[in-house]
């Protein structure tokens, strides 16, 4: 009998063995790192099968994929105003960190770690741009800064941030209208300055024009004298004489055609 209880005892000690030694499966997209009595070991298993003694060791596994984490959060601007905003963070773990993680903050590292220093550097950065600045041209300067501001912080953690995405903004109750008529001020102050600078263009087109007009005829005032009035008056009096039609020419013998100057320009006949 005693040999009996010592078969089955063995074979019970066997059995227990073989139920606790097994295979853990590390998934697509993290890692593995196995504590054995507590313990964690500085091995990273990658994905697939791991054997594993469940009495002893037991696998943690930590995500290596990108994970998007979004946040409601009121967020400070440089006027002193709450501006309400829904923020995308994007990162992940480098894989040869994950025991350093582990170890140092633990497995709830985002609520520990991502969020904490993700609050801070969002309202520091924010603090530094007005309201109207989160919806304008200026957004993506602010991710980036943000963005920088946590993976200086994060990186030697294991941490890698890869993008900080202000999702949804809202302003302040009444900075919407404020911001629109600004904008057309702007747009209307943008069109005056065309228009001022059209006109300016079109003043200094008819000065220039008025210059020409006025060099011309000094230079045809200067081209004149006697000879040439009395020569161009000969070759006048010369076409009307070979005209076939009947006509009368007075002279007062200086000047081929006599004009009588005392009448005014509309009696002349």
């Amino acid at each position: 009998m005693n040999g009996k209880n010592t078969l089955y005892s063995a074979l019970a000690l066997l059995t227990s063995a073989a139920l606790a030694s097994g295979c853990a499966i590390v998934r697509p997209g993290e890692v593995g790192v196995k504590s054995r009595w507590g313990k964690l070991g500085d091995r990273v298993y990658q994905p697939g099968p791991v054997g594993i003694n469940y009495l002893t060791s037991r696998m943690h596994r930590v995500p290596t994929r990108t994970v998007n984490r979004e946040v409601q959060l009121n967020l400070p601007s440089k006027e002193g105003l709450n501006v309400s905003a829904e923020i995308s963070i994007l990162y992940h773990i480098e894989p040869e960190k994950a025991p350093d993680v582990i170890r140092e903050v633990g497995l709830d590292y985002e609520n520990v770690l991502i969020l904490s220093v993700f609050r801070s550097a969002s309202a520091d950065i924010c603090a530094r741009f007005f309201a109207k600045d989160m919806h304008s041209g200026k957004r993506a300067e602010i991710e980036e800064e943000i963005r920088k501001e946590m993976d200086n912080l994060l990186a030697q953690r294991g941490f890698t941030i890869e993008a900080v995405l202000l999702k949804s903004i809202s302003l302040p109750p009444g900075l919407y209208g404020a911001i629109e008529g600004k904008l057309e001020a702007e747009q209307e102050a943008q069109r005056m300055q065309f228009v001022l600078q059209r006109e300016q263009q079109e003043a200094q087109r008819k000065k220039i024009e008025a210059e020409g007009v006025r060099d011309a005829q000094k230079v045809l005032a200067d081209g004149l004298s006697d000879e040439i009035i009395e020569w161009r008056s000969l070759e006048v009096l010369e076409r009307l004489a070979s005209s076939p039609n009947a006509k009368l020419i007075i002279t007062d013998g200086d000047t081929p055609v006599l004009i009588n100057q005392d009448e005014p320009s509309g009696k002349r006949r």
